[in-house]
């Protein structure tokens, strides 16, 4: 059993069985190589939907950085829970809120966030274009509910250019959302409390999959040049939409700032990428953090959780 004396070995989880598994590699070596100047680390490729049978509830605290598919969408968290684990990050009922667009959007909204007109669907035969458009928009977003890293986000502009994208959808958890020309603008959260604001500049003006992961493709702004009155509204909506979904540890809210001054809530992300081109490193070094500070910031409610659970173990 591990002890003060004994501090417990970091295992950083990565890969996972999504389609984002490259990023997510990329982000755990990063992670590793940051924390092995302070911890001795344990990187593990995950490579199916189940823990991997090295980890020890006693000698591990955990930090996964498996992003999308069972990494950020409560499954791992819920696994860890039950297997008796400190892990960082957001908990398993929150990660499941939010990697669900949709719910997370209506939870927020609740609270007072100003969120995007939206239409959900699963059955992409099943919609009716020109009722799409009539209800929200000839500009449109469409965009799995239920994934992250803009993976097959499509760009419409108008019926057909909407007929022929759902024709291309197989069934699934779908969502349109009007779409907001502006800027496009995100916040990292450390334990609750708001760091820099980046803004993202991509070429051509979309940030999806390629233009968020390679390099030289998006310009991105750091600290954002924002009029004092839009940066304390993000700031503040961040600050709302992370404690609506009972956040923890960490996350980074994104936002749409309309052309006319009105912020709009796009998402949480529970699990942001920490690889070099990353959107919450760049958040964090606004507030003073260099990666090597930040890995060590992440891992702090992790690490008091592990102690408190040592401390009722050695107890019983």
């Amino acid at each position: 059993m591990s002890d003060s004396h004994n501090p417990p070995r970091i295992a950083v989880l990565s890969g996972g069985v999504g389609p984002e598994r490259d990023v997510s590699i990329n982000s755990g070596s990063a992670l590793a190589d940051a924390l092995e100047s302070f911890y001795q680390v344990d990187l593990i490729d995950v490579k199916e939907r189940k823990l991997p049978r090295e980890l020890d509830p006693e000698r591990h605290v955990v930090f996964s950085i498996i992003h999308g598919t069972f990494g950020e969408d409560g499954s791992l968290q819920a696994m860890l829970e039950e297997g008796g684990f400190s892990y960082a990050g957001c908990d398993s009922a929150s990660s499941r809120l939010c990697m669900h667009k949709g719910n997370c959007k209506d939870k927020v909204r609740e609270n007072g966030v100003r969120t995007v007109s939206d239409f959900r669907f699963q059955n992409p035969r099943e919609v009716s274009a020109s009722s799409v458009i009539e209800n929200l928009s000839t500009e449109l977003v469409v965009k799995p509910a239920d994934q992250g890293s803009s993976v097959a986000l499509h760009i419409c502009s108008g019926e057909e250019e909407l007929e022929r994208t759902l024709d291309q959808l197989p069934e699934g958890s779908w969502m349109i959302e009007k779409r907001i020309v502006g800027r496009e603008v995100t916040i990292g959260l450390l334990q609750g409390e708001p760091l820099g604001i980046v803004e993202v500049v991509p070429e051509g003006g979309v940030y999806d999959y390629t233009r968020k992961y390679s390099a030289g493709k998006t310009e991105y702004r750091f600290p954002a040049v924002l009029d004092l009155d839009l940066e304390q509204e993000v700031r503040s909506m961040a600050k709302l939409a992370y404690d609506s979904c009972d956040c923890r540890d960490f996350a980074r809210v994104d936002f749409m700032i309309s052309e006319d001054g009105i912020v709009y809530f796009l998402e949480i992300n529970t699990l942001p990428g920490l690889t070099t081109t990353s959107l919450f490193p760049k958040s964090a070094s606004c507030s003073g953090y260099d990666f090597s500070r930040l890995s060590q910031k992440l891992l702090e409610g992790a690490m008091t959780r592990y102690k408190a659970s040592l401390s009722i173990l050695q107890q019983t």
